[in-house]
């Protein structure tokens, strides 16, 4: 015997409903989800347009306050003023610094002086994340005055990062950082590229650990160092054909600031590894900032324009001889920090070359 069961409309509506209720539900709770970590705080997006003069003069009040009462802050100094002027330092004016300067050193804080200025929280993180670790204490080798072939460490304060070429090897250089690029797909250049020999041995800015290392069809051989905060990426493109950087490095190494990484050369543009399609020998050097690691590799990616930076660094470049044993450049002056671990191997036993 068949038994017909007969559904009510009501019945058949109401079902239908708690079942888009209960679809509905889940889909808004997941989009709050979503929604709360979409939002979480950190920078979305920097537009470093600091001069080179008032990045060399705030650094300079920094480095020469260190035995005075009061220590000025370099970063503290140009986010006040980033603040001003809405981050546009075409507006600036040395006296707005001298301004600062003085009533800081009058007795007025900081936290004083900006406790009106609603965006400085945001000019002081941004800023702090380019050039936070710049400047600092550090030791370094010297000569020593009374042995030449030896070499004796020197406690200093002052910039601790180093220019990506190494000291004595000419370059050129201009501010291209936006322009268009077409291969592969249109695209704007985000990094600075520095026209110099082929065979410049390239520097590690700043101590990070190795990230990425090989091929890269639109970079040729490049090298991705992080720096240890976890701020900086950096990236040098288009190395040397063939030898590209110090054969002993490694993805997951540490690297010295100051240490020879590479070469200077023409690779990239390619699919097929070690070819040079670059028309002239550069290399393209770049800092991307990461706020949070969802703006790694993605498209939330923050590159900054880091030609005036590259300026500044040109003062602070790493002397560097040949190698005969291994056919590699390496520092003649090595470098420490403190927090930071010492390596295990030093370039002591290399004698200062004529250059």
């Amino acid at each position: 015997m068949i038994v017909k069961i007969k559904f009510k409309p009501l019945i058949i509506f109401t079902s239908i409903a708690l079942i888009l209720g209960i679809i509905i539900s889940v889909f808004f709770n997941t989009a709050h989800v979503v929604s709360a970590d979409e939002k979480k705080t950190f920078i979305k997006w920097v537009d470093f347009r600091v001069s080179y003069d008032a990045m060399d003069k705030a650094l300079k009040a920094d480095v020469n306050s260190i035995d005075e009462e009061v220590k000025l802050n370099w970063v503290e100094i140009l986010a006040y003023l980033g603040t001003r002027y809405g981050g546009d330092f075409s507006r600036y004016k040395p006296k707005d610094m001298d301004n600062l300067i003085s009533q800081l050193k009058n007795g007025e804080s900081i936290e004083t002086l900006t406790k009106d200025l609603k965006h400085y929280n945001y000019y002081y993180d941004a800023y702090s994340a380019v050039l936070g670790n710049f400047v600092g204490p550090y030791e370094v080798q010297v000569k020593d005055e009374n042995n030449p072939e030896k070499k004796e460490w020197v406690e200093k304060y002052g910039l601790k990062v180093f220019s990506p070429l190494a000291a004595g090897y000419g370059y050129s250089h201009y501010d291209d950082f936006g322009n268009s690029r077409s291969y592969g797909f249109r695209r704007v250049h985000l990094g600075n590229d520095l026209l110099g020999s082929i065979g410049t041995p390239v520097i590690a800015v700043e101590t990070g650990r190795v990230e990425a290392l090989g091929w890269n069809q639109y970079g040729g051989w490049r090298i991705g160092i992080r720096s240890l905060d976890n701020k900086r990426y950096y990236y040098y493109a288009h190395l040397r054909k063939d030898h590209p950087y110090v054969k002993s490095l490694k993805e997951g190494d540490i690297v010295y600031a100051g240490d020879v990484i590479g070469y200077l050369g023409m690779t990239g543009y390619s699919s097929k590894e070690n070819v040079n399609n670059i028309n002239t020998p550069h290399l393209h050097f770049g800092m991307q900032l990461i706020f949070d690691e969802s703006q790694k590799e993605t498209l939330a990616e923050i590159w900054i324009d880091v030609y005036k930076i590259v300026k500044l660094l040109n003062r602070n470049g790493s002397p560097v001889s040949y190698n005969k044993d291994n056919k590699e450049f390496e520092r003649i002056y090595d470098i420490r920090f403190h927090n930071v671990p010492e390596r295990t191997i030093r370039n002591d036993n290399i004698v200062p070359s004529a250059q």
